[in-house]
């Protein structure tokens, strides 16, 4: 193996000549003055923003971009294949989910070989009744170079099927509608949501969200009742704000629908009998900057998991379901410094509640007479743990995900009153893989400010870390969303060459508890950034690697990670990976035409204010780029991405091209049909990682035999 990944990597004469052919496309510059609190910036490649994506030359810019990235990674062509095709070998083709019961139905998802999108089945009563396919995805995707199914729901008579799709990749969808007894198609269309639908208890209503046409903020509830044409649907609720975002949905217990209006850092729900489409909604408790909540309905009460009263891991209350407002609120579960409350799941007998504590994720399970109160254990320091699929009330059987940096994600079901589980499955994963031979472990890095940093990591055990030994670190560290140790089979292809893979869990997450993602975002956000290069220095010192070997990935805010550990530290990585980097700050906060910038003014700040303006600009990537070597670099974008525009890597890699004074690789890769999410088919994203473990792998030069 070893022999034919170095044949596979070695450049031919011929390729070596057709890749000189294809020079580096170098942008033309037009300055464009921007001015700011009486600070004047010039950005010669603001040229580059197209929200319609038609501009002939930005296009074939773009298309330069990605002929010199191929010809550039041409020798590799054969490592890539290889890659695609053990990425690939992995999976099982014929695969399923675990089925779970719901009104009457078995429910579950099927794969079949050979065929990219998942088919939708049920059956009714028992496992032994005869299938019912409710959603052909492949043929539905069949005439759609990207189709992805956004949400779907079954009307409360188990008659109707309600499903949302997306075929450009920019997470705008059409809902489309199918008679589950016929198996035809409804004519009903509905243009620019959000992907979700809610059914009202009368099988004919249902409520959806619609996007802003240049923003994409979701910013209004609609009502539509079949049979009719979309311009007659109801507007019940326009959200004006243009920090919020609103979505409805229904409650566990079926007796309410629900509108979430949401912001950073506050809520506001309204609530409405789902038998009563027709009725007016009425405010649960109403938006109080800095008050955030979350609601559970079950027997006559409302369950609200908050942060009220400075309870900043937040606390879990109960009001009467006429008296919703927060003076009516009973604390059930205080606030604790040490435990993050994360969510809950309400049954007849038992509470269980999802939290976080010393960098774990923790499943505690309560009875509500008092009598038992404990956590399920789990014998692995490194993991992730998460209740899953539980729509039944009246059950003393929890089911939950697991999984680790070792362990492919697995479904239990747990009798939480004789605390036996069972595991009804472990995703198989192909290829003679074998958990035994891969060691993972738990480290605790010392930032520059005393901050205890946790890294997950997972090697092979015949991989020793050393000097010579390349390693991949990654991380995210915004908007709290944690990246938890979970499993990749895609991972192991790196895994089994000799790499070592790292999480970094910085600053920006909750991975231990919010005031870990308070102090990663707005005016310490520089928090993120240090820990991230804390614990690369710590790696480096504890001879797990050194800067000749490491490489570090981030993807969209983990992107604005890259880019500024690039500007601060380029020394540090021998190669870097941005996928969908948001590296222009400064310009899209100012933009509130672009999408989805508004909501983000209590994540980043709003640079209108000069404080803030000033501290985003220090660690802006585009607005730091200096005349300096840097690391090998490979950004990856999709034209049609709604959360990263493409011309912020577009505009990036113009400038690191003209500043940058090494001859290290700078490639560009946008994929020209998909958006933020990739490829939509479970075969295609494998060829953007094969792309990306290549590109690794070349610059490592040479890597341990395959094990």
């Amino acid at each position: 193996m070893f022999g034919a990944l170095l044949g596979a990597s070695c450049t031919t004469e011929t390729e070596t000549k057709e890749a000189s052919m294809v020079k580096a496309p170098i942008a033309k510059k037009v300055p464009y003055e921007i001015t700011t609190h009486g600070d004047t910036r010039i950005d010669n490649y603001y040229w580059m923003r197209d929200m319609e994506r038609k501009d002939p030359e930005i296009i074939a810019h773009l298309e330069a971009e990605n002929a010199y990235t191929k010809a550039e990674m041409a020798h590799t062509e054969a490592l890539q294949a290889e890659l695609f095709e053990e990425l690939k070998g992995r999976i099982k083709e014929d695969d399923a989910s675990v089925p779970f019961f719901y009104d009457g139905y078995y429910y579950y998802n099927r794969f079949e070989k050979g065929l990219e999108y998942p088919i939708y089945c049920r059956k009714k009563g028992s496992m032994e009744a005869e299938e019912e396919i409710i959603l052909p995805v492949n043929e539905l995707a069949k005439d759609h170079s990207y189709y992805q199914v956004g949400g779907n729901a079954i009307s409360t008579n188990n008659t109707l099927l309600a499903f949302s799709e997306d075929t450009l990749s920019r997470r705008v969808y059409t809902l489309r509608f199918k008679d589950l007894n016929t198996g035809e198609f409804l004519d009903d269309r509905i243009e620019g949501t959000t992907g979700g639908v809610t059914w009202a208890n009368d099988n004919k209503t249902v409520f959806y969200t619609t996007k802003d046409p240049v923003t994409l903020r979701a910013y209004k509830i609609y009502k539509h009742v079949l049979g009719t044409p979309q311009s007659e649907d109801v507007e019940v609720y326009h959200e004006t704000d243009e920090t919020f975002n609103v979505g409805v949905g229904k409650t566990k217990s079926k007796e309410w629908l629900i509108i979430h209006s949401g912001a950073t850092v506050s809520d506001e729900y309204r609530i409405l009998r789902a038998d009563t489409p027709e009725g007016e909604w009425q405010v649960f408790q109403e938006r109080e900057r800095d008050l955030e909540y979350g609601i559970s309905h079950y027997n006559g009460s409302f369950y609200v998991l908050t942060n009220k009263d400075g309870a900043t891991n937040f606390k879990l209350m109960k009001t009467p379901e006429n008296q919703t407002e927060k003076t009516n609120w009973e604390e059930l579960i205080p606030h604790r410094d040490d435990v993050l409350l994360e969510g809950i799941d309400v049954f007849e007998s038992f509470l269980v509640l999802s939290e976080k504590s010393n960098a774990q994720s923790k499943l505690r399970v309560m009875k509500w007479d008092g009598s038992d109160d404990h956590y399920i254990a789990f014998d692995e320091e490194a993991y992730d743990v998460a209740s899953s699929t539980n729509p039944q009330f009246d059950t003393e059987t929890l089911r939950f995900s697991y999984t680790s940096m070792t362990t492919p994600p697995s479904v239990f079901e747990y009798n939480m009153e004789t605390k036996e589980r069972e595991l009804l499955k472990e995703k198989e994963v192909l290829g003679g893989f074998d958990k035994a031979n891969y060691v993972a472990e738990r480290i605790w890095v010392t930032a520059r400010d005393g901050a205890k940093v946790p890294m997950s990591l997972v090697r092979h055990k015949d991989t020793k870390p050393s000097k010579e030994t390349p390693l991949l670190l990654y991380g995210y560290g915004s908007y709290g969303i944690t990246v938890d140790p979970g499993f990749s089979p895609s991972r192991l292809s790196l895994l089994n060459r000799g790499f070592i893979f790292c999480i970094t869990h910085i600053r920006g997450s909750q991975m231990l508890g919010r005031p870990w993602y308070e102090d990663g975002k707005m005016l310490n956000k520089l928090n993120t950034f240090t820990d991230f290069i804390d614990c690369a220095e710590h790696l480096v010192e504890a001879s797990y690697t050194s800067p000749d070997h490491l490489y570090a990935m981030g993807g969209s805010a983990g992107g604005l990670l890259m880019g500024t550990v690039m500007n601060m530290r380029p020394d540090l990585w021998n190669g870097v990976i941005a996928a969908v980097p948001f590296v222009d700050v400064v310009t899209t906060m100012l933009d509130e035409s672009i999408p989805l910038t508004t909501g983000e003014f209590d994540e980043w700040g709003n640079p209108k204010n000069e404080e803030y303006y000033h501290y985003i600009k220090s660690y802006s990537p585009y607005d730091n780029i200096e005349e300096k070597d840097y690391p090998s670099t490979l950004v990856t974008t999709g034209l049609h991405d709604s959360q990263v525009q493409y011309w912020e890597p577009a505009k990036w890699v113009a400038l690191l091209r003209e500043k940058k004074t090494d001859n290290n690789k700078l490639l560009f890769h946008i994929n020209m049909e998909y958006g933020h999410s990739g490829a939509s088919g479970r075969f295609e994203v494998y060829k953007e990682i094969a792309l990306e473990y290549a590109f690794l792998l070349d610059l490592e030069g040479h890597v341990n035999p395959s094990h």
